[in-house]
């Protein structure tokens, strides 16, 4: 069963549910994304009741959105209570603390943080709300000096927010404090089956231009990555599923490699494969993988037949965003054919309205050893050159 939300769904997942006639809840959310196509749409009334009798069977959203359905009409099941064991990253952190005990973390009220002594906290460390309820920027904190502008500008934040959301929600909202975790940066996304064993669907190389720099750009993935970061991922999936009970089960799991096969979790995002339909959708132009139906079906890649001819290629997600001293107001339109032509094997263009989204789109590219070059200029570009003035 699927549940289809914005603020985005691809063509590709729409034609996979439509084509494998997955079950999709029929929210005012869903009817509207998928605009009279032949899915074959349950009331949400019949969705509850098939759940309840059926918990293990397999749910899927493509958007954080669905969450609130979940959470809302689900409560007599296992999900809205393992979906909040990793939304909230403070209990998330509980949950393996035994497998990172040296890992220094932190709960904190919002009225906590002014008086807070972090004198004997570990430099540089994170602050960031322990769920995502508010759109409040993930802050780095180097040395105590700077401790009190940036508990400022979360106060101010949360102050601007107030109207939004009831005074007990904002008086209550709980930060997680916890230590810096340094190291290359990848994504991946999983399920874990019906019998509790997890599935390996992808991993991409999330690059950076420098330790400064926060922006998605690109994602790339490879024989080599998956190779070398296969094992220890999947210990780490098997040391989550001996706490927690996953069965028929997606995540997508952001982490950084600490020490050569030494991992450690920055976020997991439940319910779903990468946000936008994006390392989902990647896997398929790059391995010919549809994550979706191998999540439905409970298929696992064979990686072996998989490289077989792609020993030699890197695959990448390509986040087109402005970077640029360029205002969207001056912008007449992105040149998605100029930008194309500058990479060796554009797989697929994915165009979304700027003036909606606040990005041009997504580019999926095929790139051979020794062409890393493209991937490297796109990293540092601010896509100036791709915009079409008015």
């Amino acid at each position: 069963m699927i549940l289809l939300d914005y603020p985005y769904t691809s063509d590709f997942l729409i034609e996979t549910v439509v084509r494998n006639r997955f079950p999709v809840v029929a929210t005012k959310e869903a009817k509207e994304i998928l605009q009279g196509r032949n899915a074959n749409l349950i009331s949400e009334a019949d969705a509850i009741a098939f759940v309840k009798a059926n918990p293990l069977n397999p749910v899927y959203t493509n958007s954080e959105n669905s969450i609130a359905w979940i959470q809302q009409n689900l409560k007599d099941t296992p999900l809205p209570g393992k979906i909040e064991t990793f939304k909230n990253k403070f209990r998330f952190r509980e949950l393996i603390q035994d497998a990172y005990p040296d890992y220094f973390f932190k709960s904190a009220s919002l009225s906590e943080l002014g008086k807070m002594d972090i004198s004997g906290f570990k430099f540089p460390f994170i602050i960031k709300p322990a769920v995502g309820f508010f759109s409040i920027a993930v802050h780095k904190v180097d040395k105590a000096e700077d401790w009190p502008s940036i508990v400022g500008k979360i106060e101010e934040k949360i102050e601007k927010t107030k109207a939004l959301y009831p005074k007990e929600v904002v008086s209550n909202t709980e930060f997680i404090i916890e230590e810096y975790i340094p190291g290359e940066e990848y994504a991946f996304d999983c399920y874990f089956d019906e019998k509790g064993e997890p599935v390996i669907l992808n991993v991409l190389h999330h690059v950076f231009t420098s330790e400064y720099d926060v922006s998605d750009r690109v994602y790339s993935s490879s024989k080599q990555v998956i190779d070398r970061l296969y094992q220890p991922i999947m210990d780490f999936l098997y040391m989550i599923g001996s706490k927690i009970d996953l069965r028929n089960f997606p995540l997508h799991i952001e982490i950084r490699e600490t020490q050569p096969g030494k991992i450690n979790p920055i976020e997991v995002n439940p319910m779903r494969f990468g946000g936008w339909c994006t390392t989902a959708d990647l896997t398929w132009f790059a391995y010919g993988i549809n994550s979706y139906e191998y999540f439905f079906n409970a298929k696992k890649p064979d990686w072996e037949k998989v490289f077989e001819n792609r020993k030699d290629k890197k695959y990448s997600l390509i986040l087109l965003d402005n970077q640029s001293d360029v205002d969207q107001e001056d912008i007449d339109y992105f040149d998605f054919d100029a930008i194309a032509k500058d990479f060796e094997n554009p797989l697929h263009v994915r165009k979304v309205n700027m003036d909606k989204f606040g990005v041009f789109g997504f580019l999926f590219t095929e790139t051979s050893k020794g062409n890393e070059r493209e991937l490297e200029e796109v990293l540092h570009s601010d896509l100036k050159k791709y915009m079409v003035l008015k």
